[in-house]
This record gives structure tokens, C-alpha cells and sequence, in this order.
């Protein structure tokens, strides 16, 4: 039947076997090669935590301990990524993503992504580099100029943890269906080790028309544990009227032990949380978080802006502190 279906959708039949690999870890490894030779792998990602194969909180470095005896080898999965862009001849920024077994700590490669991916800041965070401005230096043709411990891939120069989730307008309570209309009320966490990446603000409207992600949350902090309590604080504090997120369903699996304890894979929201109920929030809570939204607003509204990072129109750009 599958020789059948390819022959008529491709005019030809030929089928390839693959390794079934179930419930596996999502790692990915992000590169950057220039002009002169030079290839920077910039150590993994972890994306395990997808719902329908789209990732919603993805960290680096990977909670997997590489000592672990299902630990994947760093060593081999950064050498095959080098290889790779070395035989493609690539010039720039890209995403080598790989499956990773529970069991055997094999991994199996799955694709290149010719780009930076939403994810990219938890790596910039862990690294210090800005992967934008290396990406246009190398499209220029200029030598990478790093940590010279960076261009090894030597772990010892990766600084603390860092953990993002992205904030969508979908209503899990009722199936993750989608959330549109206008945002009239919009704050947002102001906390050490957090960067808030958005397009949005009070007024703005969420449409039907693109996708549904609002915001990208990230922290960083010296362990895994300190970056996950910082996000949870920042999730915590930041407050949106007008639309339903899925900020309450990140809050609950961030604090879910499996993804305390780091022992996740591409199945873990699907197992452990096959139906969410949003929790009910009491009515004086209600009124705080709209007053808090309120009194947000009013003082961005009188704020004048007094530079490039002042707000002129939805976008947001916060460093790390």
C-alpha cells in the first residue's frame, strides 16, 4: 500500500526504512561557520518539551547529564556537525537537530535549519554572544574572532543555564484553541536574569492571521534550577487581558517534578498532561492582576521616550541583567 501511495504522489515506489526511536529526547546543536574554514558548534539544546511536535520550552544546555549511560556524546555529535557543514560548504548560522534514545544515549540525525530558530537566545545566553551580529559578520565574509574555548567546544566556557518558553494565544483549558481580539491590558515581569522578547502591547490586535505566539520569555541563571525559578517568578508577574495564553499550563509544567528533575523526552506533555484544567483564580487575585495591568499601562503611557530603547512602537529588546 506505501509503494502504492508513493508511486502515485512521486512516480516512484522506492520506500526507505528508518529506526523506530520512541518518545526520544529532541537535541539540537547550534552552528555557526564561516568563509575561512571555521566551524563553531555552540554547544546543544535541549527541545524535548513540544506539544504536536511544536516546541514550547526549550533550555541549554541539555538536562541530559552527558555522564549519564544514556548521555549522548557530545564529542561525536559536535565532530558529525562540523563534518556536515564542512561537505555542504556552509556559510553562516544553522541548527543541526538530532534524536537522541532514553535508553542508549544514540543519536540519529533529523535535519538542518538554515537559520537562527526562535530558541537561539537561551543560547546566546549561555555563551555571551550575540549570534545576530556573527551571523552578518560571516555573511561579510569576516573570520570568526571568538573565546578560542568556544570555537573547541569546550564546555568549560559555558556560563550557567538558561531555560525560554513561548508565550502563545491559545486557550489550553478548551483544547489550545487559538485566542484573537485586542489586548487591552498588558504587563510585563521586569525581573534580574530574564529577557522578554515581544511584538505586542496594550491596543495591539491578535489575529487569526499569523501565528500565535505573543512572546518569547527567557531566563538565565548559574544552575538549571536557579533559571526555572526565575522563569516561574517572571511567568508569575507577567499579566495579559484581552486574550487567553497558555502562560498557566507553562507555569505548571515547569513545576512538574519529571521536568524538575529533568527526565523529559518528545512524549512528556502528551503522558503527563493529557488534559490541563486552568486552576480558578480567586476574584480579589482577578482585580489585582487588572490593576496591576492598569497601573502598567497608565505609566508607560506618560513615559516619554527618550531613545532607541524606548518603546515607539510593539517591539521590545531587554538584555540580560
Amino acid at each position: 500500500l506505501a509503494k502504492d501511495e508513493a508511486a502515485k504522489g512521486f512516480g516512484d515506489d522506492a520506500m526507505m526504512v528508518e529506526k523506530l526511536v520512541v518518545d526520544p529526547r529532541h537535541i539540537e546543536v547550534q552552528f555557526i561557520a564561516d568563509s575561512h574554514g571555521q566551524v563553531v558548534c555552540l554547544f546543544e539544546r535541549e527541545c524535548s518539551i513540544q506539544r504536536r511536535h511544536q516546541k514550547l520550552i526549550e533550555e541549554a544546555p541539555s538536562a541530559l547529564p552527558l555522564d549519564a549511560p544514556s548521555g549522548f556524546d557530545w564529542e561525536r555529535m559536535q565532530a558529525s556537525v562540523r563534518r556536515l557543514s564542512l561537505a555542504a560548504g556552509y556559510v553562516g548560522a544553522g541548527t543541526a537537530e538530532f534524536m537522541v534514545d532514553r535508553e542508549s544515549g544514540e543519536f540519529y540525525f533529523l535535519e538542518v535549519n538554515a537559520r537562527l530558530q526562535v530558541e537561539h537566545p537561551v543560547t546566546e545566553a549561555i555563551t555571551g554572544l550575540d549570534l545576530v551580529e556573527l551571523q552578518i559578520r560571516v555573511a561579510e565574509g569576516e573570520k570568526l574572532d571568538i573565546d578560542p574555548r568556544l570555537l573547541g567546544g569546550d564546555r568549560s566556557a559555558i556560563n550557567g543555564h538558561s531555560i525560554e518558553v513561548r508565550i502563545v494565544a491559545e486557550d489550553p483549558a478548551a483544547g489550545f484553541l487559538p485566542s484573537i481580539g485586542k489586548i487591552v491590558g498588558w504587563a510585563e515581569p521586569r525581573h534580574p536574569g530574564i529577557r522578554f522578547d515581544t511584538g505586542f502591547a496594550a491596543g495591539r490586535e491578535v489575529s487569526r492571521f499569523y501565528d500565535s505566539m505573543i512572546a518569547k520569555v527567557i531566563a538565565h541563571g548559574p544552575t538549571r534550577e536557579a533559571a526555572r525559578r526565575r522563569l516561574v517568578a517572571a511567568l508569575l508577574d507577567f499579566h495579559v487581558l484581552g486574550v487567553k495564553t497558555n502562560v498557566g499550563y507553562l507555569i505548571d509544567v515547569l513545576n512538574h517534578p519529571g521536568f524538575v528533575a529533568g527526565t523529559i523526552d518528545t512524549g512528556f506533555l502528551a503522558r503527563e498532561f493529557p488534559e490541563w484544567v486552568a486552576p480558578v483564580a480567586p476574584p480579589q487575585l482577578s482585580l489585582i492582576a487588572e490593576g496591576a495591568v492598569s497601573t502598567n499601562q497608565s505609566k508607560s503611557d506618560r513615559k516619554s521616550p527618550k531613545g532607541a530603547w524606548d518603546r515607539t512602537d510593539g517591539w521590545r529588546v531587554f538584555a540580560l541583567k
